[in-house]
């Protein structure tokens, strides 16, 4: 089809993520993808800044992955896990043991999945059902997921009626990662003693307490404090209360760290991965925890009928092997550098309220809610391509971005927040 006919029928039947059916803002076409590019019906090839929704971290068509594709169609695309089970499944999931320290792998098919499992395991372990967590937080668009999103803020305030009610303390302090430097503020006391105070007064009927690992995703893209972290921690040994972290946007390399929780020094009881988890390639995602955790719940109620799938826990393997090959670390620190230089004119700009970076992560957060058509317009007349939202432009790029690339990005970014 040409690209006036995709249109019209993406017009006449598709419903895009986040938008009303005619939400008046330009959908584009894409023909293909390569490298870090996307390459539009018309030719035009656009850096993607988004990293495909944060999960193509090593780029589009990688050859490695293309062959772990094709070579495990070649056996299987897929069978039941029930009763079943195969190599490349339980290659990944001692992968992910090994990586994570959790020595039981739940192989879910989407983020959101991953946290209902987790959010299961936790209630099944402890007999109780209310969890615990901060404001400001995003951890999924299903029910149970939904349920610990942030209720006012969050974009699921319209099922808050129907919706368990759980225990939330107030957002963390957000300075960490603020230009114009990035700092490490020392952590603030008085909300130090607020996480106490809230999980003493509630520990005995909290499952569980679940966070995003020094970065709060989709919820804000706010940056805390390890030191928050690591009291929750702290709080959940001494209360008996298990601890959930959401690595899923934060996992493999995202932050600077492999995963969220290093930043702190701690290892979770239940650990829920996906996004980058295959690379960008196919929908994957994986819910961990301890043997303690395992042992006590006994027969876990869930089983996506996709679980285990061989050729995503195929292309997963080769992602993984890839990232332990390639520096990554070092190339989030050049894309960290990159962020923190090219978005520094932005800081001043009229209609900015902040901008900080962490890792492959960099944000500009405006006073009021952008015109996301107008803002897209201006950064693809620089290249690029973002998904800005809300009050937020931001850019979560692929690891592979040459430095050039990272200020294509900045300066894409720069000019949409000066327009505004």
């Amino acid at each position: 089809m040409d690209a006036d006919e995709v249109l019209r029928l993406d017009r006449a039947h598709v419903w895009h993520p986040y938008s009303a059916v005619s939400s008046g803002v330009p959908v584009h076409v894409v023909r293909r993808a390569d490298g870090v590019r996307i390459v539009l019906d018309d030719g035009r090839a656009l850096l993607d800044g988004m990293a495909s929704w944060w999960a193509a971290v090593h780029g589009h068509n990688h050859p490695r992955l293309n062959r772990a594709v094709r070579e495990q169609i070649e056996d299987m695309a897929h069978v039941m896990f029930g009763g079943l089970t195969h190599e490349p499944a339980v290659r990944l999931a001692e992968r992910l043991a090994g990586m994570t320290g959790l020595g039981r792998v739940f192989l879910a098919d989407s983020g959101s999945v991953a946290v209902e499992v987790a959010i299961k395991m936790a209630i099944q372990y402890s007999g109780r059902s209310t969890l615990m967590t901060v404001r400001g937080g995003y951890h999924g668009d299903t029910l149970g997921a939904m349920s610990v999103c942030d209720p006012v803020s969050g974009m699921h305030h319209l099922f808050t009626g129907m919706l368990p009610r759980h225990v939330f303390a107030p957002a963390p302090p957000d300075d960490y990662g603020r230009r114009p430097v990035r700092t490490a503020p020392e952590p603030d006391e008085a909300y130090l003693r607020e996480l106490t105070d809230t999980v003493e007064a509630r520990a005995a009927e909290l499952a569980a307490i679940i966070v995003e690992p020094v970065v709060q995703g989709a919820g804000g893209m706010r940056f805390y404090h390890p030191a928050y972290l690591r009291r929750l921690r702290d709080l959940a040994d001494e209360h008996g209360v298990l601890l959930i972290a959401d690595e899923i946007a934060t996992g493999f390399g995202r932050t600077g760290e492999m995963f969220g929780c290093d930043h702190a020094g701690i290892r979770p009881d239940i650990m829920c991965v996906g996004k980058a988890l295959t690379g960008g390639y196919v929908t994957l995602a994986a819910t961990l925890c301890t043997e303690r955790v395992a042992d006590r719940l006994g027969v876990l109620m869930h089983g996506p009928t996709y679980m285990g799938n061989p050729l995503a826990c195929a292309v997963a393997g080769a992602s993984l092997d890839l990232l332990a090959e390639r520096p990554w670390r070092e190339e989030v620190a050049r894309i960290e550098a990159g962020l923190l230089d090219g978005l520094a004119p932005a800081v001043h700009a009229p209609g900015v309220r902040d901008v900080r970076v962490l890792g492959a992560i960099g944000v500009i957060e405006t006073d009021h809610p952008v015109d996301v058509a107008k803002i897209q317009d201006i950064v693809m007349g620089h290249g690029v391509w973002l998904r800005p939202f809300g009050r937020l432009i931001y850019t979560m790029p692929p690891y592979a971005c040459a430095p050039e690339e990272i200020d294509m990005i900045t300066r894409a970014m720069t000019a949409a927040a000066t327009a505004l």
